[in-house]
């Protein structure tokens, strides 16, 4: 199949499937599936952008010297515009809210369609740079400074935003995975955090019969925590490289895959966990009045929270945060969900410069320091991620635990980053469709894994790929 099929089909998928990122997106896997923002959402400035520097939301005070357009749409990114271009004397950025996740795409397929009007550098959540890079829309930076910057992340930071040895974004947040849990009900059951997925159904059995609330929640509308958690067991759903743009492999109903969706099956139909779909009223209502003993959620999952008025009033205190749970305790393996990166655009009028804004915004310490203070973000960038005032952070949700020390911290360092594939959207949609029938009793999990590679394989295969 020609590669312009290819391109096609990507872009069709990013401008249907561009659901919002940084507020709970409910079909998305990045970090906007109540992600790293998502206590944070910003309207759109205005509609200006694309590499027309006149009309700013920040102002530009060194104007000798060149600009680069970017969108963006972290809620400080005044200050990060602004102290970047402060300390820079080589080139000054022009930043723009054309609003977030989904918004943004939606504006930025249409640039790619009509071959102008995309900014020079965009963010990007980790999950959704295949989808752009597959239509040609992004320029691998790795020739424009990134042996300078390389050891300020690590290398599972780096391969979330690479495709094979190309490297299309700078990484600047993440979502080290973890267990948040009530503690007063751990207390009155007298369980302590579980280390492996079997002692988390042994708890879970041991206070539905005592008459507890359900352990957990099974929510079919973050299909990226399946995808994680089945990571996590050894899946490796996608393999892809753009050096061979027309053929992927895919193997989403590996036994680990078909493992991982039957635990969480059963663990639903012996009423140990909940199917409520996760960042609803309904959700959030259950998670401040205690139905839920735990949430498997991310490092961004604290500000979040806290943004939906949990851990206040008379559940303040009430929560702490353990390791996540391991499928072999011998052999531990930490995920992630959720992340966003800087990525430089091919429409950039000068992809040098624009590289050197990507690896400079969000880099100095006053900017990291102020992303992270309220566990807005998850910084990956090793500067805060080895700062001790971030290390040592007594976390207010967390009742005055050091959650980074403790949790977040090691789990990011452990994290060794995955491939994701050009048509994701799909993907997580098909996960969302299977896991719902899972969870209502229609399917068990090694079936819903069988049906969920056959789907993705024959929408592969109609958008001209060769299914390996």
């Amino acid at each position: 199949m020609k590669r312009n099929s290819l391109i096609t089909a990507a872009a069709l998928l990013a401008a249907a499937g561009a659901v919002a990122a940084c507020a709970p997106d409910v079909g998305g896997g990045g970090s906007t599936a109540g992600g790293s923002t998502a206590s944070a959402s910003a309207a759109p400035a205005n509609n200006a952008g694309g590499n027309n520097a006149s009309n700013c939301t920040n102002t530009i005070s060194k104007k000798n010297l060149p600009v680069v357009t970017f969108w963006g749409w972290y809620p400080n990114m005044q200050l990060v515009v602004d102290n970047f271009n402060k300390q820079n004397n080589e080139v000054q950025v022009c930043w723009t809210n054309v609003g977030q996740g989904g918004d943004e795409y939606d504006k930025f397929q249409t640039a790619i369609s009509a071959g102008s009007g995309a900014p020079d550098v965009i963010m990007i959540e980790a999950d959704r740079i295949p989808t752009f890079q597959i239509q040609k829309a992004l320029v691998d930076i790795k020739n424009y400074g990134f042996d300078a910057v390389k050891a300020n992340y690590s290398d599972g930071a780096w391969k979330d935003v690479s495709i094979g040895g190309a490297v299309y974004g700078v990484p600047v947040d993440g979502g080290p995975m973890a267990m948040i849990y009530r503690k007063d009900i751990f207390d009155k059951y007298k369980i302590t955090p579980p280390k492996t997925w079997a002692e988390y159904e042994q708890a879970a059995q041991k206070v539905k019969d005592a008459g507890g609330p359900l352990f957990g929640d099974l929510g079919a509308n973050v299909p990226a925590v399946m995808m994680a958690l089945q990571i996590q067991k050894g899946a490796n759903p996608y393999t892809y490289d753009p050096a061979r743009p027309e053929s992927i492999g895919i193997k989403l109903n590996d036994q680990a895959s078909k493992d991982v969706l039957d635990y969480w099956g059963n663990l639903a139909k012996k009423g140990l966990v909940g199917k409520q779909d996760q960042f609803t009223p309904e959700y959030i209502a259950g998670v401040v009045n205690g139905k839920y003993a735990t949430y498997i959620s991310a490092a961004w999952a604290p500000g979040y929270l806290t943004g939906a008025g949990v851990g206040k009033g008379k559940d303040t205190g009430k929560f702490a945060v353990a390791p996540l749970p391991q499928w072999d305790s011998a052999n531990p393996v930490q995920v992630n969900w959720g992340g966003s990166a800087f990525s430089v655009t091919s429409q950039a009028k000068n992809p040098e410069l624009a590289a050197k804004a990507a690896y400079g915004l969000y880099a100095d310490e006053e900017s990291l320091t102020d992303g992270w203070t309220n566990q807005i973000i998850f910084p990956l960038n090793l500067k805060a991620l080895n700062d001790p005032k971030f290390v040592d952070l007594k976390v207010a949700f967390f009742d005055g635990q050091q959650a980074n020390k403790e949790v977040y911290v090691p789990a990011a360092n452990a994290y060794k980053g995955m491939t994701y594939a050009p048509f994701g959207q799909y993907y997580y949609d098909a996960m969302t469709k299977q896991v719902s029938a899972m969870i209502q009793g229609s399917v068990t999990g090694a079936e819903a894994a069988d049906r969920l590679q056959e789907d993705v394989v024959g929408y592969a295969k109609e958008q001209g790929f060769t299914v390996q």
